[in-house]
């Protein structure tokens, strides 16, 4: 199977700019990751195609884009977040919600999701983080997303997203483009666009024809002097280690800790977002407790919060980082 991109694109001189991609692999993944149903992993597929697009349209080397759909559908809401590099990642509520087909025949994802609202948070660095929320319309994800641009980011856009599931229930095709204009657009191109973008069936079965993110941008603004500007590698992937999941339980507190040693029993933290389960032994527990009474002193001295570092020889068995 090929690999999964994205491409970056302008057209109409610079008054539209494009993405594309094709996130077959990394929709496939996140099936494996979470043993989602069709219905999940048509969703999930849908938010995280547009995350990984929303992703690299920011420019900051640790930017981080968070969208998350929370509605009142029994998929128990959506999340996914994406960095400027491709990278992505995501998990449903629900991953195994099943519902009848829509009218159409196709997985229904609105009434997976429901009604609520789309969250978007955009971590650039500042003092606080970019945080917009929008009612979701059709909750089936694009058209959602073209109501967020036009209504928060003032860009109107047009997003096209879509899973195709195998009789087996993997994933066939995943994909989608995002097509925005700049001011000073000449209402013209914008006519022919629209036109354009009016005539497509469904990504999926674009993509199903053969196609890739190249040949349907083409077609979408080959007519405009497309210039395909970038090719950017996508993936699913998880930052998730043993020592983030031990600096989390560190925050939990001395008396929460204490909880957990006095039952006598390991404990078993899951990561959210890629299902990776993370034990901790008793022992490993009472070390992290230490660390919590190392901190919780610190402030109260008004010192940095940061316990002195542990040597080697310090550290239980298995607290070593498990990436």
């Amino acid at each position: 199977m090929s690999e999964d991109y994205i491409l970056r694109a302008t057209a109409a001189d610079l008054k539209i700019r494009a993405f594309a991609i094709t996130s077959t692999n990394l929709v496939e993944y996140a099936r494996q990751r979470h043993n989602t149903s069709p219905v999940a992993t048509a969703a999930l597929g849908r938010l995280l195609s547009a995350g990984a697009m929303m992703g690299v349209m920011m420019k900051g080397e640790k930017d981080v884009l968070t969208l998350q759909m929370k509605g009142d559908g029994p998929i128990e809401g959506l999340t996914v977040t994406a960095d400027s590099h491709g990278n992505v990642k995501g998990y449903p509520g629900n991953p195994n919600v099943i519902i009848p087909v829509n009218y159409a025949g196709k997985l229904d994802v609105g009434a997976a999701i429901g009604y609520g609202e789309l969250i978007v948070i955009k971590d650039l660095g500042m003092k606080e983080p970019y945080v917009s929320q929008t009612p979701l319309g059709t909750s089936e994800v694009a058209e959602d997303l073209t109501f967020y641009f036009a209504k928060s980011e003032q860009t109107p856009s047009s997003v096209a997203l879509g899973v195709l599931m195998n009789r087996d229930n993997t994933v066939a095709q995943a994909g989608g483009f995002i097509i925005q204009v700049m001011p000073g657009i000449d209402e013209a191109v914008i006519d022919q666009l629209e036109e354009k973008i009016s005539k497509i069936t469904s990504v999926t079965s674009m993509m199903e024809s053969g196609m890739g993110p190249e040949e349907i941008l083409q077609e979408v603004l080959g007519e405009f002097d497309l210039q395909i500007n970038e090719k950017i590698p996508t993936r699913f992937y998880c930052d998730c280690s043993k020592s983030k999941v031990s600096r989390a339980l560190i925050a939990m507190g001395k008396t929460e800790l204490q909880n957990i040693i006095e039952e006598g029993k390991e404990i078993e933290v899951k990561c959210h977002f890629c299902n990776t389960d993370y034990t901790y032994s008793i022992k490993e527990v009472e070390f992290l407790l230490q660390q919590a009474m190392l901190k919780s002193a610190a402030r109260k001295l008004g010192l940095s919060e940061k316990p002195e570092p542990v040597s080697e020889e310090q550290k239980p068995a298995g607290t070593e980082d498990q990436d």
